[in-house]
């Protein structure tokens, strides 16, 4: 039977999309040849990536203001560095959530000074600080928007006055913004568009050429702004699939379409964390995370019961990650709402065994 898949990442896709991709990497486009056989400097390619990348502009609302969308690769790993490199002069400050953050402050830290302008290590990350100030002479502020492993979620983002910088690698597309608000967003594929091997990069571009380094060539927005994202061959199956992905948002209703529904699993899921006895939030709730719901269960003894009815009912991927335990919903778009309901079900069914 098919799986309700709770995976972080990579993680679910819409069965639609996984159907057409599988179809091209047979024949692409009744071409007699497969996707990944394709030249990727062929017209059929090349119509890929200028869709996928119109695509992004259009669904955040970006169209005509002075964004690029890039499709890149290295993972946001990548941009830990790349966005440094592009952008870091004297000195950024960062917003430390968790370990996506953390590592990002360990990259940029190899060319220049980072100041963290707050920190939640203090309980484990567990919740997003507030409050801050963030120095106006600094070259950029850097952010993590939503954080798979302890599952937070930045609800409220500062108005600031120098560029501001968001990893969005696991909340991408998932909620309304005012992404005019960003200078830059990144985000890996594997969480809400697409499969494991691209990178989406969206960036002002009078941001760039601000640095005085030599920047290398495969990390320099600027050349891979002009080369249309094929300064170097991309990974041309991960970009169609985000490419059928975004399409498949668009007849979603968009990103205020596919929040609705976001809205509507996070809702049931933290309700019957909230009220059964046997389970206790990770996250402080105002910092609830809606694509990632994480939870222990309070009674370690119900743990082998519990987890063979997660087998029994074909809930695959909830193990919580080694720095929380416990367990981790994770609730991406592509996530049908009859999923959230079968493990709602399970928790509720456990509470009555007990």
């Amino acid at each position: 039977m098919k799986k309700h898949n709770f995976s972080a990442g990579p993680s679910i896709l819409p069965q639609e999309v996984l159907l057409k991709a599988s179809e091209a990497i047979m024949d692409f486009d009744n071409s007699g040849l497969s996707l990944i056989e394709i030249s990727h400097r062929s017209k059929q390619f090349v119509d890929v990536m200028e869709n996928a990348r119109a695509l992004v502009l259009e669904l955040m609302g970006l169209e005509g203001k002075g964004y690029k969308a890039l499709f890149l690769q290295g993972g946001a790993s990548t941009q830990f560095l790349m966005v440094a490199l592009n952008l870091l002069e004297k000195r950024a400050g960062y917003l430390n959530t968790g370990a996506w953050s953390q590592k990002a402050i360990k990259e940029a830290k190899k060319l220049d000074d980072i100041y963290e302008v707050a920190s939640s290590e203090n309980a484990n990350f567990n919740y997003i600080p507030k409050g801050y100030d963030i120095p106006l002479d600094y070259d950029y502020f850097h952010c993590t928007s939503n954080n798979t492993i302890f599952g937070t979620q930045i609800k409220d983002f500062p108005k600031c006055e120098i560029p501001m910088v968001c990893d969005m690698s696991s909340d991408i597309f998932s909620r309304k913004l005012d992404f005019t608000q960003f200078d830059l967003i990144y985000a890996g594929a594997q969480k809400n568009m697409g499969p494991a091997g691209t990178t989406l990069v969206v960036v002002k571009e009078d941001i760039l050429g601000k640095v005085s380094r030599d920047i290398p060539s495969i990390m320099d927005y600027k050349i891979h702004i002009k080369q249309g994202s094929m300064f170097n061959t991309p990974p041309v199956f991960a970009v169609y699939t985000s490419m059928l992905t975004l399409e498949w948002l668009k007849r979603m209703g968009g990103i205020a379409g596919i929040e609705v529904e976001n809205e509507k699993k996070a809702r049931i899921m933290y309700s019957e964390i909230d009220l059964n006895p046997l389970f206790k939030g990770f996250a402080a709730k105002e910092d609830r995370s809606h694509m990632n719901a994480t939870f222990n269960l309070i009674n370690d003894n119900l743990k082998d019961t519990f987890e063979t009815m997660l087998k029994e009912a074909g809930i695959s991927g909830v193990n919580g990650h080694r720095s929380v335990g416990g367990y981790r919903a994770s609730m991406y778009n592509a996530l049908p709402l009859d999923s959230v309901k079968v493990l709602v079900e399970v928790m509720s069914e456990l509470e009555s065994k007990a």
